[in-house]
């Protein structure tokens, strides 16, 4: 086995980002086979036992994730044309039932607050913005096996096999989808779970069997649900919510 960069393989084991683990490195907060690694680029063997010290542990835990219920006409990550950024409606008085027993709105959490997945500017609905690397990786990485449910207003006519294909049998950009769960909700309405969120994806797969998107809404990610958070406002993650 070949040696791997050590914060290449805390990522892959889901410990941090590649970033944090280069930060918790130059602190000195990292142990590999009991021994702590401080210099940057340094590379072990993939099975390598690696740990986090007390003071990277404890960062980890003061680290928020919040769950927005993105509006039409906002964007999940930065773009050029000047659209609004979905993180910009992270404020105190956006912050559903603030005062009711959960945590307040601390200035603190917008620092390295990113969005893990994302929502396009058509589309409503559960966006997760985390300062965890981890729950990041865990969203939206290329294995993650994370279900995400949707509800899709439509217009058109399906195709012939067209709700099969939306099931299993579809490609994007040459490359085949993973099987999906696609049910029609009602006469103009389908309910998709995907488990990969490639860009505009939805959207792509229903063009490809006759039908046009007016309307998508993500409803739940993994086990955490949107439930009755109103449109623009958020909330932080519960004390034993898991994706």
């Amino acid at each position: 086995m070949e040696p791997v960069r050590i914060s290449k393989l805390m990522a892959q084991r889901g410990l941090c980002s590649r970033r944090e683990a280069d930060a918790y490195i130059e602190r000195g907060w990292v142990r590999v086979d009991g021994r702590i690694v401080s210099e940057l680029g340094t590379k072990a063997l993939p099975s390598a036992r690696i740990t986090l010290e007390r003071q990277a542990a404890r960062r980890q835990t003061d680290k928020v994730t919040l769950i927005l219920n993105k509006p039409v006409g906002y964007v999940s990550h930065q773009s050029d044309k000047g659209y609004r950024l979905a993180a910009s409606l992270i404020q105190a008085r956006t912050q559903h039932r603030a005062g009711r027993g959960g945590p307040a709105f601390d200035p603190a959490h917008l620092r390295g607050l990113a969005p893990a997945g994302r929502l396009d500017i058509d589309s409503q609905g559960l966006l997760v913005l985390t300062q965890d690397g981890r729950i990041a990786r865990q969203l939206i990485s290329d294995d993650s096996s994370i279900e995400k449910e949707y509800l899709v207003r439509v217009e058109g006519r399906l195709s012939a096999g067209g709700l099969a294909l939306l099931n299993h049998g579809l490609t994007l950009d040459g490359q085949a989808l993973r099987p999906a769960r696609v049910q029609w909700q009602n006469e103009d309405q389908l309910h998709f779970i995907l488990r990969e969120g490639r860009k505009r994806q939805i959207r792509r797969m229903c063009e490809q069997v006759g039908l046009k998107v007016v309307g998508l809404k993500r409803v739940r990610m993994g086990h955490v649900v949107l439930g009755d958070l109103p449109v623009g406002q958020w909330r932080y993650l519960r004390d034993g919510e898991r994706f």
